[in-house]
C-alpha cells in the first residue's frame, strides 16, 4: 500500500527524457531471450511457441499467471506456459537478496529451475520479441496496477520500497508498480552513484513527477521533496565566508566537498597547501573527512561552487 499527499512543484516541472527508460534489463548483462516464436492459426501453443494475444491480455488485464521455471542466467530466470515464454529479472523475485555474492546469487538461480512462479507480465513487447514478469509485482494482487496508475497524479507524494539500484537510477515499487528515480532526481549535489543515496529494500518517500499508463511509466524524484538549496545559496553565503565541508571524491586536480545544504563544490588544487612532494591532494585527505573551506565564488546558473581549502579537522 501507499501513501500520498500533494506538493506542488509546477514551477519545477522536468522535461522527461527517454533516455531514463533504458530497459529494466539494462543492468542485467543484455538478457537475450531465446527465439519467441508466434502462435499461428494452424498452431497449438507450446513451450516455445508465444500467443501474443495471449500474453497481452494478461498484461492489459493486469493477470496473475503461473509458470514454471526453466533456465537461468546471471540476471534471471528463464519462465514458460502455455502460450508465454518470458524473463524474470533477478531484481522482481521475492526470495533473492541483493546482497549475495556473484556466487551465491547463481546457485539461488539454478535452485529455481523446475519450480513454478506466480508472475505478473510487466512487459510486453510483441516487435521486440520481450516478455518481462514480475514475481514481486504479483504479491500486490490482480488489478492493482491499473488502480495505482488511476489513482497516482504528478505532484503526489508517495511512500515506496527500493527493489533495484543501476548506475541510471533507482527502482521503487509502489505496490505494484514500480516507477524510476533518475540519478539526475536524487540529489541536488552531484552524485558520484544512486547507491551512495539508495539501497534496495530502503523504504522512502518519493515525489510523481510523471506517470504514462500506455507505456506503464512512473517517474519519481527524491531531491524535489526539499527545496532546491541553489535558489538560496547565495543569500546565505558570500566570498570570503568560512564553512565546514564534507569531503566527497578526491581528483588529481582537486577534491569534492558538500556542504551542509547537500550542494558540493569544488576545492581546486591550486587553494591548496600542498607539500613540496605532492603535486595532487591524493594520500593528503581522505573521503568523509571534515575540512574548513572559503566561499569563493558561486555561479547559481551554472550550478558552480569553488571552494578554498582552510584547514581540516
Amino acid at each position: 500500500m501507499f501513501q500520498k499527499h500533494i506538493v506542488n512543484r509546477e514551477d519545477e516541472a522536468p522535461k522527461i527524457d527517454e533516455g531514463w527508460w533504458a530497459s529494466v534489463l539494462a543492468d542485467e548483462d543484455a538478457f537475450q531471450a531465446p527465439h519467441q516464436e508466434s502462435v499461428g492459426k494452424d498452431q497449438s501453443p507450446g513451450m516455445y511457441m508465444v500467443d501474443w494475444h495471449h500474453v497481452q491480455m494478461l498484461y492489459d488485464q493486469d493477470e496473475i499467471v503461473t509458470l514454471e521455471v526453466s533456465g537461468c542466467n546471471r540476471g534471471g530466470l528463464l519462465v514458460h506456459g502455455e502460450g508465454i515464454q518470458g524473463f524474470v529479472p533477478v531484481s522482481h523475485l521475492v526470495d533473492v537478496p541483493a546482497c549475495l555474492s556473484e556466487e551465491e546469487r547463481r546457485e539461488k538461480l539454478a535452485s529455481y529451475t523446475g519450480k513454478t512462479l506466480t508472475l505478473k507480465v510487466i512487459e510486453c513487447e510483441p516487435s521486440m520479441e520481450r516478455i518481462v514478469l514480475s514475481e514481486r509485482a504479483a504479491q500486490a494482487g490482480e488489478g492493482r496496477r491499473k488502480q495505482l496508475f488511476k489513482s497516482l497524479k504528478t505532484g503526489e507524494v508517495v511512500m515506496g520500497m527500493v527493489t533495484n539500484v543501476t548506475d541510471f537510477g533507482v527502482f521503487v515499487d509502489l505496490g505494484g508498480v514500480e516507477g524510476l528515480i533518475h540519478v539526475s532526481e536524487l540529489s541536488w549535489g552531484r552524485v558520484q552513484h544512486p547507491s551512495d543515496i539508495l539501497k534496495v529494500g530502503d523504504d522512502i518517500k518519493t515525489l510523481v513527477l510523471q506517470v504514462c499508463e500506455e507505456s506503464s511509466r512512473v517517474a519519481l524524484s527524491l531531491k524535489r521533496l526539499n527545496e532546491n538549496p541553489w535558489e538560496n545559496l547565495v543569500e546565505k553565503y558570500q566570498p570570503g565566508n568560512i564553512v565546514p565541508a564534507k569531503i566527497t571524491s578526491i581528483m588529481r586536480y582537486g577534491a569534492f566537498a558538500r556542504l551542509e545544504e547537500g550542494i558540493e563544490g569544488l576545492i581546486h588544487v591550486s587553494s591548496m597547501s600542498l607539500p613540496p612532494d605532492h603535486k595532487t591532494p591524493e594520500g593528503l585527505m581522505r573521503v568523509g573527512q571534515v575540512v574548513q573551506v572559503e566561499i569563493l565564488h558561486v555561479d547559481v546558473n551554472r550550478r558552480r561552487l569553488g571552494l578554498g581549502l582552510v584547514n581540516s579537522e
